[in-house]
């Protein structure tokens, strides 16, 4: 089988940021890579959790909220895949950086956390979601479309 695209990038030397992982068509993806790949410690999963939940509520009710397609984790812990369709670059990398400067302030109960909306609804932690994204914001802050290149 062919190496898909995310397996064709050097974990060895990437860092914490944000990439373009990919252009499908109208449909691109970033990689929010929040953590250096193999080396711990990696995100936890209840604050992944909470993220996720954060993030794609905000996302779907920005103004780009039709231009969202999809926001989870990666299966390594070390960040998120977040596709958006028909979005300037630059407006993508302004979402992510307003959406965790959201969350990094959120109070408040974690949007779809009942049984009824969620499969895992126990495993959550707003304080480590929290921390997590204020230790990630200075990392992105000034953060541009030439920095959206994987490191070589």
């Amino acid at each position: 089988m062919d190496k898909i695209a995310s397996f064709q990038v050097n974990h060895n030397i990437l860092t914490p940021g944000i990439y373009l992982s990919r252009i499908d068509g109208d449909i691109t993806t970033y990689d929010i890579r929040m953590r250096k790949p193999n080396v711990s410690p990696f995100l936890s999963n209840p604050a992944m959790h909470t993220i996720e939940h954060l993030f794609a509520t905000m996302a779907r009710n920005s103004k780009y909220q039709s231009q969202i397609i999809y926001f989870g984790p990666m299966g390594c812990r070390t960040g998120f895949y977040f596709l958006v369709r028909d979005m300037q670059q630059a407006d993508a990398i302004a979402l992510i950086q307003e959406i965790f400067s959201g969350i990094a302030g959120f109070t408040g109960e974690i949007p779809g956390n009942t049984a009824i909306e969620c499969g895992n609804y126990l495993e959550h932690d707003l304080a480590q979601a929290k921390k997590e994204v204020k230790d990630f914001l200075p990392v992105i802050q000034n953060w541009t479309v030439a920095n959206l290149t994987y490191p070589a």
